[in-house]
């Protein structure tokens, strides 16, 4: 995907609200460790960066459930499979 430096920023700040999001309300984290723990999944990449963004071909619903649950969530917790209504509305 090509985008605009304006365009990927803004992606990856809405890409770590949302994680941080998850990470407070499922993760257990405090709002602070949610955040920081977003900037470390969601890293700023430079523009010439190869394959810059690719972490975006995901939710940060699933990277973070991924981070909490392991693997297995998919399998072992399929109501968490699909983001709930109250991450839908973060939108």
């Amino acid at each position: 995907m090509t985008w605009s430096e304006a365009e990927y920023s803004e992606y990856l700040q809405d890409e770590r609200r949302r994680y941080a999001w998850v990470m407070w309300r499922h993760g257990g984290l405090t709002p602070s460790e949610a955040r920081a723990a977003a900037v470390k999944s969601y890293p700023y990449e430079p523009i010439d960066a190869p394959f810059r963004g690719l972490v975006f071909h995901d939710e940060a619903w699933h990277w973070a459930m991924l981070k909490i649950h392991g693997h297995g969530y998919t399998l072992e917790l399929p109501e968490l499979v699909e983001p709930s209504a109250e991450y839908r509305a973060l939108d």
